[in-house]
C-alpha cells in the first residue's frame, strides 16, 4: 500500500487540478515553460545563423580558389603590383597582370562575333527590333522599340566597344519613342527594354537611360490594375489598354506575370518612387497566399481571382523565369530579411523541382520533366537549361550537405544540356527533347535552334562558382558550332533543323544580349561583373545589388522604402586585354 501511495503522489504532478489549487506552483510552471520555449527558439536561431555563416564562408572559399587558379595559370607574378585603381566608367576590378592566353584568345573571338552581329544590325536594320540576315532587312518584332539595340547596350559597354555604344546612345536620345499604337508584351518589354536601359544606366551612369526606363515602365503599369494584382500580359503602349492573349482563355501566363520584380524594384530604388516595386511585389504576395507545399505552379493564372488553372507545370517555356526571379530578387536585395520570403518560396519550389527529376537509360542523363495534374511528361525544353545555373547560384544559401546536393544536381543537369548540343549532327541543340525507355536516352522533339543562351548561361555560372575549366571547354565547343552553322556574311541566323543544318532568317536580339555576353564572360576573369555585386535579369542584363531594409511583403504589408540608391562607381572591362 505504501508503494501505491508513493506512486499516486508522483502522478499527481501531472494532474491539472493539482495546479489549479496551488496558483503559485502554476505560475512557476508557466515561467519554466516560457523560459524553456525561449531557450529552444534561441537555439534554433543560432543554428540558422550558423548555417548562413557557413554559406558565406563557402562563397569566400570559392572566390579564393578562383583567384588561386588565376595565379597558378600565370595570370599573376609573385611580387607584381596589382592595380585596383578606379575610373568612372569601369565594370572590372582591374588587375594589371598577364592572363591565360587561351582565355584571352577565346574572349577576342567572341568579341569579334559580337562586332560582326552588331555591324550587320547597324548596316541593315538600324533602329528596328531585329535583323533578318538572309534578306538583309529589319523587322519590328516588338513594335519598333529598337529591341536589338537596347538589348545590346550593356554587351557593347562590357566589351569596351565605345564607338558602337555611343552611336547606340545617340539613337536612344534622338529616336527612341514609346508612344506607339502597339500591343506590347509586358514581359518581353520589361526584360529587354526596361532591363536593358537600367543595366546601361547602372554601368554608365548616364541618366538618359534611367529616364527612358521610367517612361516605358509607366506605360506598362496599367497592366497590373486587376482585382488580384496579377497583371494582364499585353498592353497598348499608346492607349494603355491591357488584356490577355485569346489563346490562354483569358488567363495570364506564370512567367509573363511574375518575372518583372528585378526590373521594377531596381527602378523604384533608382527613382525613389515606390509605385513600381509595389505593383510587382503585390504579385508575389498574392501567389504566396496560396503557395502549394511543393512550390510548383501551373502556367495559367486567373488575373481576376489570382487562382491557378489546370495547366502544365514546367521549368521550361512559360514557367521558367518565375522560379529564377524568386532566387534573384533575394540576391538583388543582398539576402536581407526584407527579401527572405523570396528565398523561402524558392527553396519550397526546389523541393518540387526534385520531384520532377528523372534519369535516362542507359546513360543516366538527369532531366527535369513536366507535369500536368498527376501525370509526368518526359520532356525538357532547352529553355529549362537555365536551371543548372540557377541551382548552382542558389546552392550557397543552404547548409553544407544541401548545398552540395543541389550543386551536384546542377552539374548533372548541365551535362545533359551540353549533350542536347553534342547529340545532333550540327552540334547545336534543338528546342526540346524527349526521354525514352527504349535505350536511346534522348531524342530531339522540335528541331529548330534560334541561338538560345540558356545552356551557356549555366556554364558561365558553374565556371564562376566552381572554377572547373571543363565548363569553359563546353562553352567553347558550343560557340564553335554557332560559328560553323549560324554565321553568314550579314549576321547570324538560327537553324530550322539542327539535323539538316537548314538555316532560318532571323538574328534574335537575345543572341547579342545573352548568348554572346555569357560566352564573353565565360572566358573573362571572375572580377568582371562579379556575382557579389551584380545580378543578371532573365535577359542577361546585369543590375547592381542594393541592400534592402524595407519591411517584408509576404504578409501583405505595404512596401517600405529601400535603402537609398547611390549609383556605384563602376569599372569597365573593355580596357582589359584590348590593346
Amino acid at each position: 500500500m505504501g508503494k501505491s501511495r508513493s506512486s499516486t503522489n508522483r502522478w499527481r504532478y501531472i494532474n491539472p487540478s493539482y495546479y489549479l489549487k496551488r496558483p503559485k506552483r502554476l505560475a512557476l510552471l508557466f515561467i519554466v515553460f516560457v523560459f524553456g520555449t525561449f531557450f529552444f527558439w534561441d537555439r534554433q536561431t543560432l543554428v540558422r545563423d550558423h548555417q548562413e555563416e557557413i554559406s558565406k564562408l563557402h562563397e569566400e572559399v570559392i572566390r579564393l580558389q578562383n583567384l588561386l587558379e588565376e595565379l597558378k595559370n600565370g595570370r599573376g607574378v609573385s611580387g607584381e603590383k596589382v592595380n585596383f585603381s578606379r575610373t568612372g566608367g569601369d565594370v572590372l576590378k582591374k588587375k594589371d597582370f598577364a592572363e591565360d592566353p587561351i582565355d584571352a584568345q577565346r574572349r577576342e573571338k567572341v568579341k569579334d562575333a559580337m562586332l560582326h552581329a552588331w555591324s550587320s544590325y547597324e548596316k541593315y536594320a538600324w533602329g528596328h527590333d531585329e535583323l533578318q540576315p538572309q534578306t538583309k532587312k529589319g523587322v519590328d518584332s516588338f513594335g519598333g522599340l529598337g529591341a536589338t539595340l537596347i538589348d545590346s547596350l550593356d554587351t557593347l559597354y562590357i566589351m569596351g566597344l565605345d564607338e558602337q555604344f555611343q552611336r547606340a546612345r545617340e539613337w536612344v536620345a534622338s529616336s527612341l519613342d514609346f508612344n506607339k499604337n502597339y500591343d506590347a508584351s509586358v514581359f518581353e518589354t520589361t526584360i529587354r527594354v526596361v532591363g536593358g536601359l537600367l543595366s546601361a544606366y547602372d554601368l554608365s551612369g548616364d541618366k538618359l537611360f534611367l529616364d527612358k526606363a521610367k517612361d516605358i515602365a509607366d506605360r506598362l503599369l496599367p497592366a497590373w490594375n486587376t482585382p488580384s494584382g496579377i497583371p494582364y500580359n499585353i498592353i497598348n503602349l499608346s492607349h494603355g489598354n491591357p488584356h490577355n492573349p485569346g489563346w490562354t482563355g483569358g488567363n495570364s501566363i506564370l512567367a509573363d506575370s511574375a518575372s518583372e520584380q528585378l526590373e521594377f524594384i531596381a527602378l523604384s530604388q533608382r527613382t525613389g518612387d515606390s509605385k513600381y516595386q509595389q505593383k510587382v511585389e503585390s504579385v508575389i504576395v498574392e501567389l504566396n497566399r496560396t503557395f502549394p507545399v511543393d512550390g510548383l505552379l501551373p502556367i495559367h493564372i486567373n488575373p481576376e481571382r489570382g487562382t491557378t488553372s489546370y495547366s502544365t507545370i514546367t521549368f521550361g517555356a512559360m514557367g521558367d523565369s518565375f522560379y529564377e526571379y524568386l532566387l534573384k530578387v533575394w540576391i538583388q536585395g543582398n539576402k536581407t530579411a526584407a527579401v527572405g520570403h523570396y528565398r523561402k518560396m524558392w527553396e519550397t519550389s526546389m523541393k518540387g523541382l526534385l520531384s520532377l527529376v528523372r534519369r535516362t537509360t542507359p546513360s543516366s542523363f538527369a532531366y527535369i520533366g513536366e507535369k500536368i495534374g498527376s501525370s509526368l511528361n518526359d520532356k525538357m525544353d532547352e529553355l529549362a537549361c537555365f536551371a543548372p545555373g540557377m541551382l548552382a547560384l542558389g546552392s550557397s544559401g543552404y547548409g553544407p550537405d544541401e548545398s552540395q546536393k543541389f550543386l551536384s544536381l546542377a552539374e548533372e543537369l548541365a551535362w545533359t544540356c551540353y549533350n542536347f548540343y553534342q547529340s545532333t549532327p550540327s552540334k547545336l541543340a534543338g528546342e526540346n527533347y524527349f526521354f525514352n525507355d527504349d535505350g536511346q536516352d534522348m531524342t530531339v522533339g522540335t528541331s529548330w535552334n534560334i541561338l538560345r543562351p540558356e545552356t551557356v548561361e549555366s556554364l558561365f555560372y558553374l565556371w564562376r562558382l566552381t572554377g572547373n575549366k571543363t565548363y569553359q571547354e563546353w562553352g567553347w565547343n558550343i560557340f564553335q558550332a554557332f560559328e560553323k552553322n549560324s554565321r553568314i556574311e550579314s549576321g547570324y541566323v538560327g537553324l530550322k533543323d539542327v539535323n539538316t543544318g537548314v538555316q532560318d532568317n532571323m538574328m534574335q536580339s537575345f543572341f547579342l544580349a545573352e548568348t554572346l555576353k555569357y560566352l564573353y564572360l565565360l572566358f573573362s576573369p571572375s572580377s568582371i561583373i562579379p556575382l557579389d555585386e551584380w545580378v543578371f535579369n532573365t535577359e542577361a542584363h546585369p543590375i547592381k545589388i542594393v541592400s534592402r531594409n524595407d519591411p517584408a511583403v509576404s504578409s501583405g504589408r505595404s512596401v517600405g522604402q529601400t535603402k537609398s540608391y547611390r549609383r556605384p562607381r563602376t569599372r569597365r572591362e573593355g580596357r582589359f586585354g584590348n590593346k
